[in-house]
């Protein structure tokens, strides 16, 4: 260790601690700090975010395990900023609130720590690491297993509770020939009613467009011109009725442009119907709730069949 405690009466170790446990190399450099100061303070960084891969474990939680091996240091939080300027002024705010005006301070880090990003007023300390133990692949390493005992169904309980109500996005489909007289649907296995091709949105796209696209290849194995918006809609989804989460469907509309209709991914027949099937106009202009040929939709894409039907109007309507 470079500095010695009669140096730094204070040292401050910044991390975050996101493992079940602490393993050795955690352990190595908690006491290392310890070893050379009277007073050791621990500041977890805490997310904005809950019970994720990446910080599954709360604040709480991870201080009760630093004090079960560590009882002597005092273990706080520091919450995560979008910019490294203020998180390092309320960083240095908080150690002043505990340490007097004339106790040195020094903040130690390890190896792609904070220490980088910090703009502060203290001096600061890479601890040099003989091991070292990837957290990530901890962490993926638990996920794997299940164990039997109280505890772990209750850790399991307890991370499902403390999450924000999330909704799920998914894009839905309207895919018209050229003349837009005709419409492509699928229907998926086990079911007898067709459904607007579709399914959820790919975290890693750039945009709705893009699943919606992706999604039309994989299910119906053909090529569309650029998807245009028509809506989203809260689906009722029957996996979702008695949760707390929902979906919700962003609904385009686009034209068949290149390929063969085929089936795949997790649809068993793609089929064309006839538009006018689903539509009539005077019907309509009378009661716009009504779809001639619902029958041959799933209930919770009936919704969106009279969006389009809606859009056909309005587009009739400006031509004339």
């Amino acid at each position: 260790m470079k500095h010695k405690k009669e140096e730094y009466a204070v040292g401050v170790l910044v991390g975050r601690f996101q493992v079940h446990e602490l393993h050795t190399a955690h352990y190595d450099l908690i006491k290392s700090v310890c070893n050379e100061h009277d007073k050791v303070i621990i500041f977890l960084g805490l997310s904005p975010l809950m019970v994720t891969r990446n910080n599954p474990l709360d604040f709480e939680s991870r201080k009760q395990m630093i004090l079960q091996e560590f009882p002597e240091v005092n273990v706080l939080y520091i919450k995560d900023t979008k910019e490294d300027e203020p998180w390092s002024t309320k960083l240095d705010e908080q150690i002043s609130d505990l340490v007097g005006s004339q106790q040195s301070v020094v903040l130690y880090g390890s190896r792609d720590s904070f220490i980088s990003h910090y703009t502060g007023k203290y001096n600061t300390q890479e601890l040099l690491q003989e091991s070292f133990i990837s957290g990530t692949e901890i962490r993926r390493s638990i996920s794997r297993k299940v164990k039997n005992t109280p505890e772990f169904r209750a850790g399991v309980i307890w991370g499902a509770y403390n999450q924000y109500p999330k909704t799920y996005a998914t894009v839905d489909v309207a895919v018209l020939n050229e003349e837009e007289t005709k419409i492509l649907l699928a229907r998926k296995p086990f079911e007898t009613q067709f459904r607007f091709i579709g399914g959820f949105s790919d975290p890693e796209s750039e945009s709705y467009e893009e699943d919606a696209r992706r999604e039309v290849y994989e299910e119906a194995c053909i090529d569309v011109t650029d998807p245009i918006y028509l809506g989203s809609f809260k689906v009722d989804d029957w996996r979702y009725r008695s949760e707390i989460d929902k979906i919700k469907t962003m609904f385009f509309v686009c034209r068949y442009f290149a390929g063969k209709p085929e089936a795949r991914d997790d649809v068993v027949e793609v089929r064309w119907f006839d538009l006018n099937d689903f539509y009539d106009h005077k019907l309509y202009e009378f009661d716009q709730t009504v779809l001639i040929n619902k029958g041959n939709l799933v209930d919770n894409h009936v919704m969106l069949m009279r969006r389009l039907i809606e859009r056909k109007v309005a587009v009739k309507k400006l031509v004339k």
